[in-house]
């Protein structure tokens, strides 16, 4: 479970996962996104912020989520990852092979940071 708010005014998206990611829940910010990049090419960034990864809830739902990151990485600039998980450092060494975004870890208590640097 995901929720998440686009904010149209900067081009950020903010996403916080909640519990197992569902197939769902790609969809219906995909659906939210994608007349925002249509419209101005790109998104400015992704500011995911989670306490730790929640998981998906089946193998549908980690294919849908690795569809929804092939099919956006190139129209976002940057992607913070706010958490205290291990994984986000491992998402921020990795994703700079994967995905065309600049990705950065930060712990919660830089979330202002995070935002800051996703604006900036």
């Amino acid at each position: 479970m995901v929720s998440f708010d686009l904010d149209k005014q900067t081009g950020i998206l903010i996403l916080r996962p909640s519990g197992p990611l569902a197939a769902g829940d790609f969809t219906q910010v995909a659906a939210a996104v994608d007349p925002f990049i249509e419209s101005h090419g790109k998104l400015k960034a992704f500011v995911i912020e989670a306490a730790h990864f929640p998981g998906w809830e089946n193998f549908g739902a980690a294919v849908q989520h690795m569809r929804f990151i092939r099919d956006h990485h190139k129209h976002v600039a940057k992607i913070a990852i706010v958490t205290d998980s291990p994984l986000g450092s491992v998402a921020e060494h990795l994703g700079s092979h994967f995905v065309a975004a600049e990705v950065r870890h930060f712990p919660p208590s830089q979330a202002a940071e995070a935002r800051a640097w996703a604006a900036a």
